[in-house]
Parts: C-alpha cells; sequence; structure tokens
C-alpha cells in the first residue's frame, strides 16, 4: 500500500519532527494539535527546524517553503478523514492515547491504518481499544526525526502483515531504517537505554558523583552525543517516568523502577527542556542553552608539585600514559620487568610519535623533546625521586598491593601512588601501604593519547591535597577529569556494563537480532558503537570480570551475567582478540 497523505496528531518535538521527515519526502501531511495556543508552538518548531536544515546548507530555501507547504495544520480531528495513515505522537498515556485512537477508528476509512508512535506502552493494548486492531502498528521515532536514522516497527500477534511491510516501505521511502520488533515493554532500543538512564539518575541521586561529571564521563569515555542525565532532559522527564514504569510492571526488575528523584522532578512540573527546567536549568522553555543553577564542585586543598612522573606496566594503557605525560612537559621514568620490554615500550611509543608526525599533529622538535624526556628501567628503586607514579599493570588485585606495598618502602615522603584500575577498590591499594592518604584512583581511558577522559577516584583515606594534584595534573595533560567515589566500576563502567548485559539478555530472549539491536543504538541513540561491537572490541572475558564485580559489589538480580556471555567466555570467543566473539571475525 502506497501512501499519500498521512495524519499526524501532536506536534510537538517528536510529532512535528515526523510531519518534517515525512513532507520532505514528498508527501501530504496533516497536523492536528490540541488547541491553538500548541499550535503555534508547532509552527515554531517546524519553522525553526527547516530554518536550521536553510542555515546548514541541507535544504534550500525554496525546498523548505516548498516543504512547509506540504504541511497543513489545525486543531480539527476531521481534517483527517482521508488519510490513509495516521500517526498519533501525543504524551505518553494509555487513556490519552486509547481515546485518541478509538476516535480515530470511527474517523477514518476502514483500510486506513493507524500507527502509535509509543516508545514503551502496549501497542497490543492500544490496538484492542479500536475495531481494526490488525490495522495498528506501532511507529517508534526517534528523537530530533529529522537526524535519527531508526525507526521501530512493531507488530502485535494479530497485525496484519500487510501493514507491516506497507509501513516498514514507508520508513524505507523517507530515508531512514526499519527495526521490525514484537510488542513488549521497550521495544529494542528503550528496553536497553532507559535501564541505562535510570541508573544514572540513582547515581546523581546518591550524591556519587555531579550531573555535570556522570554526563561528561560517558560522553568522553564512551562517545555518547549527550550524557544520560541531559538525554533524559530533552526527552522530557514525564515521558522517562511513564517509559519506567511500563517496563517496571512487565519486567518486575527492580532496576526499572523509576529513580525516586525522577518522581520528585515530574511532581513539581520540573520536565526537562520543554518547561526549561528538569536535571539542569536552561534559558527558557525548549531552549537547549544550559544555564548555571548550582555551585561549581571545587576540590580543598592546595596541590603539591609534580614535575617528575613514575609509570609502572608495559601494556598499550601503560606506553599511551607515559606519552601524554612526557608530551605535557613532565620528565617521565618507566620500569618495566626486563630490557626486552623496556625497549618494546620505548620502540611503541616512538612509533606512535611517528604517526602524529606524519598526520602533521607533532613537529620534530615537538618528538625529540618528548623522546629526552622518557627513560625506562627494570629497578623500581628508580622511581624513587618521582613525585607521582601511575600503575598500570594487570587488573589483578593482588599484583596490584604488591607493587604498592613495595613502592611504599622506595618513594620519597610526600609522593603520590595513582592505580588506573577500572573496577577493583582502590582502597585495597591504599591499604597495602603506610601512606593511605597518597593514594588515588587515576582510570585513564584507551587509548589514553586520545581519549580525553580520566575518573579521579579518591578514597575515604585519601588526603584532599592529593585528589587536587591529581585533577591538576589532568589539566596539565589536556584530560577532563570527573570525580566520583571508590565503589566497583567508578562511573563509565558502572553505567556501560549493566547496558551491555541488557543486550546480551535480550538476544538471548530471541527478541532481536545482534545487527538489529547494535543497529537501535547507533542509529536510534547515536552511540558510536552498538553493544555487540563494543564488546568484541573490549573482550568479552573483561566484559564478564567487570559485570561479575559490579554483581557482586551491588547485588542487584538483574545484574547477574548473562548466560550467553559466560558461556561464550568459557568456549574460548572472547572478541576480536580472538578472531570470534559476538561476530566472527576470522572469515572476514
Amino acid at each position: 500500500m502506497a501512501f499519500s497523505r498521512i495524519g499526524v496528531v501532536g506536534l510537538g518535538t517528536m510529532g512535528a519532527g515526523i510531519a518534517e521527515v515525512l513532507a520532505r519526502s514528498g508527501l501530504d501531511v496533516v497536523g492536528v494539535e490540541v488547541d491553538d495556543a500548541a499550535l503555534e508552538r508547532a509552527k515554531g518548531h517546524l519553522t525553526a527546524s527547516t530554518d536550521r536544515a536553510v542555515s546548514r546548507g541541507k535544504l534550500t530555501q525554496e525546498d523548505a517553503d516548498a516543504l512547509l507547504g506540504r504541511i497543513s495544520t489545525g486543531v480539527d480531528l476531521t481534517a483527517l478523514k482521508d488519510c490513509e495513515l495516521v500517526i498519533e505522537a501525543i504524551p505518553e498515556h494509555m487513556e490519552l492515547k486509547r481515546e485518541l485512537l478509538a476516535t480515530l477508528d470511527g474517523l477514518l476509512a476502514p483500510e486506513a491504518i493507524i500507527a502509535t508512535n509509543t516508545s514503551a506502552l502496549s501497542v497490543t493494548e492500544l490496538a484492542t481499544g479500536t475495531g481494526r486492531p490488525s490495522r495498528v502498528v506501532g511507529l517508534h521515532w526517534f528523537n530530533p526525526a529529522p537526524v535519527m536514522g531508526l525507526v521501530e516497527i512493531v507488530k502485535t500477534v494479530v497485525t496484519d502483515p500487510g501493514v507491516v511491510t506497507s509501513v516498514e516501505e514507508l520508513v524505507s521511502a523517507v530515508g531512514k531504517q526499519a527495526a521490525t520488533a514484537g510488542d513488549r515493554a521497550g521495544f529494542i532500543a528503550n528496553a536497553i537505554l532507559f535501564g541505562y538512564l535510570n541508573n544514572a539518575v540513582k547515581m546523581y541521586e546518591s550524591k556519587y558523583a555531579s550531573r555535570e561529571d556522570i554526563d561528561a564521563a560517558m560522553r568522553f569515555g564512551c562517545g555518547h552525543p549527550m550524557g544520560p542525565l541531559a538525554l533524559l532532559d530533552l526527552i522530557g522527564l514525564d515521558s522517562a517516568y511513564e517509559i519506567l514504569e511500563t517496563m517496571y510492571r512487565q519486567s518486575r526488575d527492580h532496576r526499572h523502577a523509576p529513580a525516586p528523584l525522577l518522581k520528585q522532578y515530574v511532581t513539581a512540573g520540573r520536565l526537562g527542556r520543554k518547561t526549561g527546567q528538569g536535571i539542569y536549568t536552561y534559558a527558557a522553555a525548549d531552549s537547549s542553552e544550559v544555564v548555571a543553577d548550582t555551585v561549581p564542585l571545587s576540590v580543598e586543598g592546595t596541590p603539591r608539585s609534580v614535575t617528575k612522573v613514575g609509570v609502572i606496566g608495559t601494556g598499550t594503557m601503560a606506553s599511551g600514559i607515559i606519552e601524554v605525560c612526557a608530551k605535557s612537559g613532565y620528565d617521565v621514568v618507566y620500569r618495566a620487568r626486563g630490557e626486552d620490554k623496556v625497549a618494546a615500550v620505548g620502540k611503541k611509543i616512538e612509533g606512535s610519535l611517528d604517526k602524529a608526525l606524519q598526520k602533521g599533529k607533532l613537529t620534530e622538535e615537538a618528538k625529540a623533546s618528548t623522546l629526552a624526556k622518557i627513560s625506562g628501567t627494570v629497578n623500581l628503586e628508580d622511581l624513587a625521586d618521582c613525585d607521582l607514579i601511575i600503575e598500570a599493570v594487570a587488573e589483578d588485585l593482588s599484583i596490584k598491593k604488591a607493587i604498592f606495598a613495595a613502592l611504599d618502602d622506595i618513594l620519597k615522603p610526600g609522593a603520590i601512588l595513582a592505580t588506573t584500575t577500572s573496577s577493583l577498590p582502590v582502597i585495597e591499594c591504599a591499604t597495602a601501604t603506610s601512606r593511605p592518604g597518597d593514594v588515588i584512583g587515576m582510570h585513564w581511558f584507551n587509548p589514553a593519547t586520545v581519549m580525553k577522559l580520566v575518573e579521579v577516584v579518591p578514597t575515604v583515606l585519601t588526603d584532599d591535597d592529593v585528589t587536587a594534584t591529581i585533577i591538576e595534573v589532568c589539566k596539565q595533560t589536556k584530560k577532563h577529569a570527573v570525580l566520583c567515589g571508590d565503589r566497583a566500576g567508578f562511573i563509565v563502567n558502572a553505567l556501560l556494563f549493566p547496558y551491555l548485559n541488557d543486550s546480551v539478555k535480550m538476544l538471548e530472549a530471541h527478541y532481536a537480532t545482534i545487527d538489529d539491536i547494535d543497529f537501535a543504538m547507533t542509529a536510534g541513540c547515536g552511540h558510536p558503537m552498538g553493544p555487540f561491537a563494543l564488546m568484541d572490541v573490549v573482550g568479552l572475558d573483561v566484559s564478564l570480570a567487570i559485570q561479575t564485580t559490579l554483581y557482586e559489589e551491588f547485588r542487584e538480580p538483574g545484574d547477574s551475567p548473562a548466560p550467553m556471555l559466560e558461556h561464550l567466555v568459557k568456549a574460548g570467543y572472547l572478541g576480536r582478540k580472538t578472531g570470534r566473539g559476538f561476530r566472527d571475525y576470522a572469515r572476514k
């Protein structure tokens, strides 16, 4: 069935975006709002969006005028009676949607299709409130609709296959890609995404980290286009609350129970960007400009002087940290367990500098200056005069504790000991020494030469001036420091790995394929990699170890490692490094 005239009910940010996408593809669109005030706001959304597209060279003014000319708007639902398809995009409330769908059912021709843009409500329940349940389908767009490439098509057990085919063809015709799935709360993307968003609110609610640091950690540490708290403000906190409530009623998973803070914001009318206040405060309703509403977090203590840095380790992370510190003006001495490893690290760093040189990011003089600041040794005692030691050895607590105990006898008073652990307790390293106040976590991200984020993790015993020193070192090395407490996963891994684990559980349930899940999270949520592609890069064994650590620390039943992940690790399918993980790389 080919469509020529499509209705959109509800022209908020999402509905206006859907109308724009349809009209851009040459379709006639009838947009209906609840009242004249809402209609004026809708026209503002459409004009602002097309003006941006013109200013960025994505549309000519003539095309923009033609696009807007194909959209007729009003407040009377009877204007939809000749539409072959009507998409509702009204607020995420079951009774409101059921009432609207019943009205549309009595208004439209029998062969017309009704689509709901719900992101979590039961499409089956909505469909059975009409006299045409076989012609009702979920058509879940992602915000902003003109930009995001994914549309989830949600079929119920009674949806006519021809209806599914027709909307799949429409999605393709308007330049989007469809992921078709069955009717369950959250569908593909939101079922995975909203547990992660809810975890972020709980993390903020507990005052474990600031909202700015939580968001910065996920942007700089994972490459997400927005941090989770800013994303919730964009989605709308009321919509997020309803989605989580729906998911919890179906899953009974405590992780889907909306964080109490989320309910408080909704009750207070702080719904996000659309009201000008949410988790952040904005310049005005519907504005993206964040305005300061709190005193920035400051760290007490005067930074200690750091001129010489010691690095322990010979892996990719260690060599990256050595290079970054030397480029930033620090004298660096690194310790390896043999002369061959000392030479290998030196060769790796020189190779990295040569690549930067070839790309024009480094001069010959800068390369020579950097190398002149680096020296290697096999003797731990050669680190005795360092002001800061960064340990970057294997993620094994017994090894790390032994190194810290040995350093305790060697280092000068006032030297700082930092561990790059990504999930182990920093306090365990601290108490292996007689100077626990000088010990801190400094979790870099791989590759250290590229990634901007460093998680700074003081323990309950860390001196304030030590924390201030590490933040100053981050500034000197041009890294973005985020401050968090000493608990498993810190910020990034505590939010990231349960999300990855949920993706495996969705695959185990045969609800969606690896490719559909990865595509949903890249095209629908803007993530740089889908969860399965990311786990194959990280290593399934590493993913399992981190998820197990999180489960053992927080004892959250929903965080138990997915059996499929455990089985793949036992089989030796560890990802790209072994040629096979969730995907088979050996055949490529």
